[in-house]
């Protein structure tokens, strides 16, 4: 048994268990590949893979229970990688941060921008994916720290630390109905929606609350980008609720933006694993973003 064929089942895994994808990503041919997987499985006296002639459907019990070792070797072996780095103090290698779009422009230009400035030699690499996939990316290795609201406090293997808590707002044209007088979820409801697609950006706390008050708003145009729903909000299709960390005004002075008191806040976190060891760039980059969370919560005030 050697790294590489603990390497191997990991990218298997990573390609779906696909044996030419899995042989250029691992730059080997397709024979040497299976000859690998063949001479591992024989020292270890039983198939790891469920097989339909030449073709790898799933792990077997054993080759789960061997996946998660692989698991814990592979952090292992990166945690060992980036103690040294700390130790020589070395200021070149990469952050792969994973994060929603609404956090990628609101929250992180500022402290990217910092970190650059500190760290110019760190490669960034930033994947917006949706907050369903951004825990998956952790546990694939494919992000060191993941940004969003939802998800990250419902796994036990992730640190998660609170960032900053802010509200949804109700945006809409200067000369709308709803740009004067009180507004509440109530008489929301009497207008097409504009909002976030589920799962995105706290619209789980937008649906319970209109829940909460028996009302069911009528959303017509669903989006991940806060930037989208305000582009169709400005052509007149409905009201827009929107984070309100996503509200410019210089940008935005042609839209009315109005607090929705009866929404409940909603709550951004950074997380990252608990077996990980965080480079100090790394640690670096968190406390920037927790300084930012912070300016950005006073300038809402």
């Amino acid at each position: 048994m050697n790294f590489s064929q603990l390497d191997l089942l990991r990218t298997l895994q990573e390609t779906e268990y696909n044996l030419s994808k899995a042989s250029d990503k691992m730059h080997v041919v397709q024979s040497a590949l299976s000859r690998q997987l063949q001479l591992l499985e024989t020292e270890l006296g039983s198939p790891l893979f469920v097989r339909q002639g030449k073709r790898l459907l799933n792990l077997t019990p054993l080759g789960e229970r061997i996946m998660a070792e692989v698991e814990c070797i592979h952090q292992a072996r990166k945690n060992i990688k980036n103690l040294a780095d700390d130790f020589r103090d070395t200021r070149d290698g990469t952050l792969h941060i994973a994060t929603t779009h609404t956090q990628a422009q609101y929250l992180l230009p500022t402290p990217i921008q910092k970190f650059r400035a500190r760290f110019p030699g760190i490669r960034i690499y930033m994947v917006q994916s949706s907050p369903d996939n951004l825990v998956d990316l952790l546990h694939q290795h494919r992000a060191d720290i993941a940004i969003c609201t939802e998800k990250l406090a419902d796994d036990d293997k992730l640190v998660v630390t609170p960032c900053y808590e802010w509200h949804h707002i109700a945006i809409m044209p200067n000369d709308h109905p709803l740009a004067s007088g009180e507004i509440d979820l109530r008489r929301l409801v009497g207008y097409p929606i504009l909002t976030y697609s589920p799962g995105y950006t706290g619209r789980a706390t937008i649906d319970k609350a209109f829940a909460a008050q028996t009302l069911q708003p009528d959303i017509v145009l669903a989006a991940a980008d806060s930037d989208v729903i305000k582009t169709y909000v400005r052509l007149g299709l409905g009201v827009g609720i929107i984070a309100g960390t996503s509200f410019e005004p210089g940008k935005d002075s042609d839209l009315i933006a109005r607090p929705l008191p009866q929404m409940p806040a909603s709550l951004t976190k950074i997380a990252y694993l608990k077996q990980l060891y965080l480079p100090s760039y790394c640690r670096y980059f968190i406390d920037e973003l927790l300084r930012e969370a912070v300016l950005m919560g006073a300038s809402k005030k």
